[in-house]
């Protein structure tokens, strides 16, 4: 199951809107989120590496090297936030009338941008051990309720209430 035409146009809003909210929440100033190497996909242009069925995303951290050496200065590392649309779609089919897509995709966007935003930060370290990345999924999930407060309407609220941390929003790999 895919987004939809209409769905693939709201997750870019909401990514937008998130990353309003990251740049401000986050005091990034000017370059705002632009400097943080990432894009996002939905499942139709995924790997199958890059799926995952027990998260909403799956943030996936790739290296790009210049002419193929590991000691080039313009090597830099780019995230990859991978949506799971089938597994966000059902989610919200499964929570009918009272989660809806919109303020779902907000949460995952805000969500998954703050993991962008620390590990391009070196908040923490992308490959650090299980117990750490249960940590920082913890400590991700607490700034993402803090940066959604301001605009937490009875929608978003019930996002945060119903996909607390019972559930995983995202996943990490390399």
């Amino acid at each position: 199951m895919y987004f939809s035409p209409p769905e693939i146009s709201l997750v870019g809003k909401m990514f937008r809107y998130a990353g309003e909210l990251a740049e401000d929440y986050f005091r990034l100033g000017r370059s705002g989120l632009k400097n943080h190497r990432y894009e996002v996909k939905t499942l139709a242009h995924l790997s199958d590496q890059e799926t995952d069925d027990k998260a909403f995303a799956h943030l996936c951290r790739y290296l790009y090297q210049k002419e193929g050496r590991d000691d080039h200065p313009d090597n830099f590392y780019f995230f990859k936030i991978c949506l799971q649309d089938d597994r966000i779609l059902d989610a919200v089919k499964r929570s009918k009338p009272f989660v809806r897509l919109e303020p779902l995709m907000l949460y995952i966007a805000a969500h998954e941008l703050v993991h962008v935003v620390r590990f391009n930060g070196r908040e923490i370290d992308f490959d650090a051990p299980l117990e750490e990345k249960i940590a920082e999924e913890e400590k991700v999930h607490s700034i993402t309720r803090s940066m959604l407060q301001p605009v937490a309407v009875t929608d978003v609220n019930l996002v945060l209430d119903c996909f607390s941390n019972r559930y995983r929003i995202g996943d990490i790999c390399n």
